[in-house]
């Protein structure tokens, strides 16, 4: 396992955990930390070990608390038309195996806007959601005033950018921005409950199901419709749509190939 100098990484049981290893500042994004995540994310692209990969601070205060803000200061207008964390976010959102931000604690600015690029959020019961970046000066620049409000709807993303107020995990949860809250002592097996249950189907069914999702939601539904009619098609000539199927008349486990 490579390491990194931002971050940890492992691997069990199927699923990639990659820890945000800055607590005394909150694990804030730097610069470098995107480096390691992306790095980390192109390991894990290639290990066939891993199916799901899980994002999660360390400590119990911060997930992550937002863009480095020393490095911020020295950002020009370039830098923002490049929005290296933006790129990042689109590419968590567009990565090929599930994803799972396990939410301990602030989730704040572009840790908030990370937790949103991926597939499911779980939140333990001290996190905190926020997107404060009017208070700097400047708005969320990483998918923030786009992700926000097509999870949790247009009229409270737009209150809580312009407020800059938190969202505490129980709203979240009824929001619809996490799928699910739980203790913070039980977060990480809540994590593994889930990427379980994603593991045990078939992943080549859970690598479409994800793309037609993605990519309906952004276009109209006759065209939504067609991809998944298409995503379909390809999983119906696969070996492991065979092996679903009979797996299930014949009432035992199904062995998936990924083929």
């Amino acid at each position: 396992m490579a390491e990194y100098e931002t971050i940890l990484t492992g691997v069990e049981d199927g699923i990639g955990t990659i820890t945000l290893n800055r607590p005394d500042v909150r694990n804030s994004l730097s610069s470098q930390v995107l480096k390691d995540l992306r790095a980390a994310l192109d390991d894990f692209r290639e290990d066939d070990g891993v199916g799901v990969v899980a994002f999660t601070g360390a400590g119990e205060k911060a997930f992550a608390a937002g863009a480095d803000i020393g490095e911020l200061r020295q950002r020009t207008f370039l830098d923002a038309l490049a929005s290296a964390l933006q790129v990042f976010c689109d590419e968590v959102e567009g990565y090929e195996k599930p994803t799972i931000a396990a939410v301990n604690g602030y989730a704040l600015g572009g840790g908030c806007e990370l937790a949103m690029a991926c597939d499911i959020r779980i939140a333990s019961e001290n996190a905190r959601f926020g997107l404060p970046e009017v208070t700097l000066g400047i708005l969320p620049g990483a998918g923030g005033t786009q992700r926000l409000s097509r999870l949790i709807g247009k009229g409270r993303a737009v209150e809580m950018i312009l407020t800059g107020r938190m969202m505490g995990a129980e709203e979240g949860l009824s929001a619809g921005l996490v799928s699910k809250v739980v203790p913070q002592e039980g977060l990480m097996d809540a994590v593994k409950d889930t990427a379980g249950q994603v593991l045990s189907k078939g992943p080549l069914a859970v690598r479409l199901a994800k793309l037609a999702v993605q990519a309906g939601y952004e276009t109209d539904q006759r065209t939504g419709l067609l991809i998944e009619r298409l995503a379909q098609a390809v999983l119906f000539t696969s070996e492991d749509k065979r092996e679903g199927t009979s797996a299930f008349v014949e009432k035992r486990r199904p062995d998936f190939k990924g083929r």
